[in-house]
């Protein structure tokens, strides 16, 4: 059993208001999901509780979803650190739109005052690069895919983003998180070198028909990453269902990874580990999708809890950031 490419990505914010402006106006992704941390309950409350928002298309599949976690209340607005983004890392996070679009891309984006670094040319196809409200590094490449876009958003559908293309990581050992790659059933299946400024090793899911590729750039005398607000806390890719997550989880185990217990985030069950470079890798499955608790048509709209934490609603809600969706 290997992964068919990325699941989703999850990174740190520092305004879940600014977070959401930035994704669903002028990125054009849908919020899908409105909920907070599910992986320590007692910080929700004996502390202060942290957001996670999901954005996607238009049910956030596989292979579409970003993920941000901010703070979740006044206490703690401002209190996440400015990251930085360096060796150890998820570097980027690449996003897929159809041929032709990388020019309406570079105006939409400039318009929105956002400084934007491109057309250039990565394993053929071409892309543009820039950085999000935070300073999260951002790629928009054009390619194919079989995802279909979120339509109800401010960019046209022929232009409108289409899921992830995939990811850059920077390792400390680029043969040793190959090897962690590898071990997921990617394959690597290309190099490109860039005097003076290092060197691409690209990797895909054999079979994959989206979010397929992950990049390595190997960089010399390159820093250490901090975790903090403009950076990825993991890249997470996806299995069909639990009994193939128990079935990586086994042979991950077997070739030597720490790999966590199986982990139930209601919307997906997923296992975590980190590959020598301290990259942190998550695998998670499809099933059962973020539908399982709203309809198409309600989603993003309301804060949605997992059952330990129905009963705490009204507690949780007087302290939470309000959202203008």
């Amino acid at each position: 059993m290997t992964v068919s490419g990325i699941h989703h990505m999850t990174c740190y914010a520092s305004d879940p208001q600014e977070n959401v402006d930035f994704y669903t106006e002028v990125l054009g992704l849908r919020l899908v999901k409105q909920t907070v941390l599910f992986s320590n309950p007692a910080e929700v409350f004996e502390g202060e509780p942290i957001y996670h928002l999901y954005y996607g298309n238009e049910i956030g599949e596989p292979g579409t979803a970003v993920t941000f976690k901010p703070p979740g209340t006044e206490a703690t607005r401002g209190a996440i650190a400015e990251g930085e983004v360096g060796r150890g890392q998820v570097s980027a996070t690449a996003y897929t739109v159809p041929e032709g679009s990388v020019e309406y891309w570079h105006d939409r984006l400039t318009d929105h005052g956002v400084e934007v670094h491109g057309p250039k040319e990565r394993f053929g196809d071409r892309l543009l690069q820039f950085r999000d409200h935070d300073g999260l590094p951002v790629e928009i490449f054009e390619g194919e895919t079989d995802v279909e876009p979120w339509t109800d958003g401010p960019v046209p559908a022929e232009h409108a983003i289409r899921g992830f293309y995939g990811a850059t990581l920077r390792p400390h050992n680029a043969l040793e998180t190959g090897g962690a790659l590898e071990a997921l059933g990617l394959e690597a299946v290309g190099q490109e070198f860039t005097p003076q400024r290092g060197d691409w090793t690209r990797y895909v899911a054999p079979g994959a028909t989206r979010a397929k590729y992950i990049d390595l750039y190997n960089t010399p005398n390159f820093h250490e990453g901090s975790w903090g607000y403009g950076t990825v806390h993991h890249v997470a890719f996806r299995v069909p269902d639990e009994a193939a997550l128990r079935t990586v989880r086994e042979r991950l185990r077997g070739d030597g990874y720490a790999v966590t217990a199986m982990k139930d985030r209601k919307y997906f069950t997923s296992v975590y580990f980190r590959d020598p470079s301290g990259i942190n890798i998550e695998v998670a499955s499809a099933e059962p999708g973020f539908t399982v608790d709203e309809t198409p048509d309600e989603m993003g709209r309301e804060l949605k809890l997992p059952a330990y934490l129905e009963d705490r609603r009204e507690q949780l809600e007087s302290r939470l950031i309000d959202i203008d969706v």
